[in-house]
């Protein structure tokens, strides 16, 4: 994986400011140590950051095609790159590099933007075509790879981090609410907003073409969708003989991490002690003939360690895992650092946990790690869809469904601050069909009401996050209720929380690259198609998942119950609180940023230090919490550095 930024004259041809371009890579150095490229053009900028990966001696960006009319500069990993080369090469096209950067010009040649059909793997691309003079910015399948872009002046300016658009200088770093909101509702921010007012997330899927006009036309700006996620209707889901599914499965599995280990660099794994990653690293030990090495958290905390489960997988690998310990002290110490890398707020205080789990990987001299997300998003793997089923068996009565009222009930039992109901049923009228995830997330939007100033609320009062990612409802209703969840997973939890604030963010920071055979396209393909009794039997989760796995590992790890991956929540209010906490909480601060109630930060903090809160209360009160602590640090690292005495990130051109 690289870094990318550049800038693009949306009115003319204007020379690029000097030094902008260099400005604007160094602040993404982190996400290529290896070598810097640059291109230079009247009204048009490319830069790259190199972590060398495939092509080790070559592969220096920016690439071109065979004339030079063609330029491009790239970000992620194609894993089919010489099954593609070989078909460019066998119709007349010369490659002058190692490295799949060089498909990219090529296949625009052939298919201009029916390339991404050709195109499998991770990446963020831009793609400058000279005699069209047309670029393309563009984002794989499910949101691996970031890529944000804003606007300035008649520039349009673009960076695999929004780091690279503040150290352009053009770009002044103001909070947008909308993405503040995004968190508070999803524990993700999967965009298109961002916390940064006039900073756009391209979407999963997603590519901007811009056609650039004579010197004195304004370019076109037209944004587009590739790919987007879909399930068969409901009834023609793929049934079969579970004997040739699960070898089916096993098929495109093995083939998703057989690609996902090319590189001219060693190839590691995280290991949990559950079933995602263990597969992923049994199946590359099969594929390679010897073991590969791994990586295990350790929470320190009895009823979160899973390092006991993971050496179950190890030892029937052959592997020695290296162990990466994570506590509270931990968590608090490092989430400045997890906050700058993520450039939003983070709710999830296991993401610090991956922070470090990077950074040896790093310190081990590793560039490459696979991992197993997307498992439980295709799968049914959370507890939350097993509540849901259970909720939607009392649905049997014709009207009002006896589940929404249960959900009212159950968030008036967990102590829900007033109105949450109408939030509650708010929800339910913008998108049509309940899941699971909206359960999830309606316990989480109730810190909205709680912990949000009057203001605040007051400006977000006709905001819609649903509906700002333009899910299409007329083809979402066709679908099964479980597949509909799936949609909610892929486009808000995977691409806004997992392949970011746990993934792309906190590895990148540490110069690492995260593969996903799970998301592997034919994987996603075969488990679309099948019906989704094969993902959530009755109330078995990862059902044809674990069939498989009874395959590659002992079968108490094949068939363990799933378990959540997280580090303590109270790590800001049950220890030893360090001074930052106290200064981005004290009344001072929290009236700067204006945000929150102060009242209502300060009462709840206190029953939570004075162990006063209920026991249903405590999990969503503390989620809010350290909600408001990571807005508050965020601001802080961004905005305004008076806030804490920390270090930050502000930009000063």
């Amino acid at each position: 994986m690289c870094g990318i930024a550049g800038i693009i004259d949306l009115a003319g041809s204007r020379p690029v400011p000097t030094g902008i371009l260099k400005r604007m890579a160094d602040a993404i150095i982190h996400r290529g140590p290896d070598e810097d490229g640059y291109l230079e053009e009247p009204g048009i900028g490319l830069a790259n950051r190199r972590l060398s990966i495939v092509g080790l001696s070559d592969g220096k960006q920016p690439i071109w095609n065979e004339d030079r009319s063609v330029v491009t500069v790239f970000n992620g990993e194609f894993f089919d790159y010489p099954e593609v080369k070989a078909k460019l090469e066998s119709k007349g096209h010369v490659f002058r590099t190692h490295c799949d950067t060089e498909l990219i010009p090529h296949l625009w040649e052939d298919y201009q933007e029916g390339m991404f059909e050709h195109l499998k793997g991770q990446f963020a691309i831009t793609l400058w075509d000279k005699k069209r003079r047309s670029v393309i910015l563009a984002r794989d399948r499910f949101g691996i790879c970031p890529l944000f872009f804003a606007e300035h002046d008649g520039w349009l300016l673009f960076g695999s981090e929004i780091k690279a658009i503040l150290a352009s200088g053009m770009i002044r770093a103001t909070p947008d609410l909308r993405g503040l909101d995004q968190a508070f509702n999803f524990f993700a921010i999967p965009g298109p907003a961002t916390c940064f007012a006039g900073v756009t997330a391209v979407q999963p899927g997603q590519y901007l073409r811009i056609d650039l006009g004579a010197d004195a036309t304004r370019a076109s700006v037209d944004r587009k969708y590739y790919w987007r996620m879909d399930f068969p209707d409901q009834g023609h889901e793929e049934t079969g003989d579970p004997k040739k599914l699960v070898d089916e499965f096993e098929r495109v599995m093995l083939g998703a991490v057989e690609r996902r280990l090319r590189a001219d660099v060693p190839v590691v794994s995280y290991l949990s002690g559950g079933i995602d990653s263990s597969l992923v690293v049994a199946m590359a030990c099969k594929i390679r003939g010897t073991p590969i090495p791994t990586f295990t958290i350790q929470i320190m905390d009895p009823k979160l360690d899973e390092t006991s489960q993971a050496a179950v997988v190890s030892r029937h690998i052959g592997s020695t895992p290296v162990i990466v310990q994570v506590g509270a002290n931990e968590v608090l110490e490092s989430y400045p650092e997890l906050i700058r890398a993520a450039e939003a707020p983070v709710i999830d205080t296991s993401c610090t946990a991956l922070l470090r789990l990077a950074k040896s990987v790093h310190q081990n001299n590793y560039k490459v790690a696979l991992t197993g997300e997307g498992s439980d998003e295709w799968l049914a793997g959370y507890a939350w869809f097993k509540i849901h089923r259970l909720l939607g068996m009392m649905d049997w009565l014709p009207g009002i469904k006896p589940s929404y009222w249960m959900r009212r009930m159950l968030l008036w039992g967990m102590g829900a601050p007033p109105g949450s109901a109408d939030v509650l049923k708010r929800t339910y009228a913008q998108v049509r069909s309940y899941t699971s995830y909206q359960d999830i997330y309606a316990v989480m939007g109730t810190s909205r009401l709680r912990f949000f100033s009057e203001e605040t609320l007051e400006r977000l009062k006709d905001y819609s996050p649903y509906l700002e990612l333009d899910p299409n409802f007329d083809r979402i209703e066709r679908w099964h209720p479980i597949n509909r969840a799936f949609f909610w997973a892929g486009r808000i939890h995977l691409p806004g929380q997992l392949l970011s604030l746990k993934g792309d963010r906190v590895a990148m920071n540490s110069s690492v690259e995260t593969r996903y055979p799970f998301l592997d396209e034919e994987v996603f393909n075969f488990l679309a198609r099948i019906h989704p009794s094969w993902k959530l039997r009755r109330f078995q989760d990862k059902y044809i998942l674990r069939l498989l796995g009874e395959r590659y590992l002992p079968k108490e790890v094949a068939w363990r119950p799933k378990g959540m991956f997280r580090a303590p929540l109270d790590s800001f209010f049950d220890h030893a609180i360090p001074p930052y906490v106290e200064q981005l909480l004290s009344d001072e601060s929290l009236k700067k940023t204006g945000y929150f109630n102060i009242a209502a930060v300060q009462m709840w903090r206190k029953l939570s230090r004075e162990k006063q809160l209920r026991r249903e209360q405590k999990s969503s009160v503390e989620l809010g919490l350290v909600a408001v602590v990571a807005t508050q640090l965020w601001h802080q690292q961004f905005i305004d550095s008076s806030l804490a005495d920390l270090p930050s990130h502000r930009v000063s051109v």
